[in-house]
Order: structure tokens, then sequence, then C-alpha cells
């Protein structure tokens, strides 16, 4: 799927809560139609905001600590971490348009 890295449970903590900037994680699975509609949303952001936020994505399936402990239930869900907090969680596929608006704190 696309040019965005995978993170696992085990490289959550450093990749994610202990990076210096923002950290989108895009939370998906392989049987999710709604993810696999969000995925080239999320690649063309990547290369447009890459540099200034990093995007990652996690398989709920074969990570399940992880969304377990942000109470992940529904997927897509993407959650935006900043200090190893989350600061912006959005559920649900959404347009492009939409997805900018959420992000754009982020990407400005």
């Amino acid at each position: 799927m696309g040019n965005i890295e995978a993170v696992t449970d085990a490289e959550f903590e450093a990749q994610v809560l202990k990076s210096d900037k923002p950290v989108l994680v895009d939370f998906w699975a392989e049987w999710c139609g709604p993810c696999r509609q969000v995925a080239p949303i999320l690649d063309e952001l990547n290369t447009a905001h890459g540099d200034k936020i990093t995007f990652l994505k996690m398989n709920v399936d074969e990570n399940p600590v992880t969304p377990s402990s942000y109470r992940v239930t529904g997927i897509p869900t993407i959650n935006v971490y900043q200090g190893g907090e989350v600061v912006r969680s959005i559920v649900g596929a959404k347009p492009k348009a939409a997805l900018l608006k959420e992000l754009e704190s982020f990407i400005a």
C-alpha cells in the first residue's frame, strides 16, 4: 500500500511517541474497504507534506496492542500524535479536502 511506512507495536513508542515532529498514524486492515479508499489520499498528503508531519500506518490485525491502548474501535482511524499525546483523531473515511482541513494546523 503506497509510500507510507508501516509501524509496529514494538516500534510505536520510538517512532511515534518520541518523535520531534507531529506523527499521523493510519490504523487500517487489509479487509477494510474505507481504509483502501483513504490510502491513496494519505499517500498524496505524505508526498506534499511529509516534511512537516510524519505519516505512518499500522495494520490493526498484525498489531493489536497499540490500537487497543488508544481505544481504536473503528477503522480507518487516523490519529495525530504530538509530544507523545493524541492531538487529533479522525474516524472513518474522509475526502481529501476534509482531511486537509483536519490537518491544516500541522501542515500549514
